[in-house]
């Protein structure tokens, strides 16, 4: 079954390249993406990008979609405590959830599952939904504690997929290795894509 639906957080670790550019992925194939960024992972994106993101979730539905070219109604964007977002209930989960990049303390949240923010409750709803979701931790090095957060919520089902980007595709810019992991996140989502070559490909004998 192929995801039309998409539930993103963008939280407050370090690599929000990473974020942004699966967004653009997304939403370049077809994929309807709810949207959630927390203020540490608005921020991050003004330190470490060009783009300066407003609180209202409204304006930040307009920069976005307008960077990416969104088709209408492709991007929703929901705030911290919109508890009317679809993704707080169960009768109306995402296909998927993806948290990238995700913090150790989000990370903690979810394994505590407080739901105490939409991103946390959304990812509550889709881990009991038992929907797919990855979270692209972005810490190093990692302790006790943030490693048996992570068997906690693998256990659940829950993917744990640390940045950890390869180089057997030779990159040359940053950017191949933020397409790296975005190519590991769409692989883990079953959504087909070309953003880079796949391992032994060069080597497969001539048809």
């Amino acid at each position: 079954m192929r995801l039309n639906n998409v539930a993103l957080a963008i939280t407050g670790a370090s690599g929000s390249a990473y974020g942004l550019r699966l967004l653009e992925v997304l939403l370049a194939l077809g994929v309807r993406v709810q949207l959630m960024i927390s203020a540490p992972g608005r921020m991050v994106i003004a330190e470490e990008t060009d783009l300066r993101l407003p609180s209202r979730a409204s304006e930040i539905a307009a920069i976005l979609g307008a960077r990416f070219a969104a088709p209408d109604g492709a991007l929703r964007v929901y705030g911290k405590e919109d508890w009317f977002a679809p993704v707080a209930s169960g009768s109306n989960p995402p296909d998927a959830m993806v948290v990238c990049p995700c913090t150790t303390g989000t990370l903690a949240e979810l394994a505590a599952g407080t739901s105490r923010t939409l991103i946390e409750r959304a990812a509550d709803v889709a881990i009991k939904e038992r929907r797919p979701v990855i979270l692209v931790v972005r810490e190093t090095p990692f302790s006790a504690i943030h490693l048996e957060n992570m068997l906690r919520l693998a256990r659940a089902g829950v993917t744990i997929m640390p940045a950890n980007p390869g180089y057997y595709h030779r990159p040359e810019e940053v950017e191949d290795l933020v397409d790296y992991m975005v190519a590991r996140v769409l692989d883990h989502l079953g959504l087909k894509h070309e953003l880079m070559g796949r391992w032994g490909d060069e080597h497969a004998p001539a048809p």
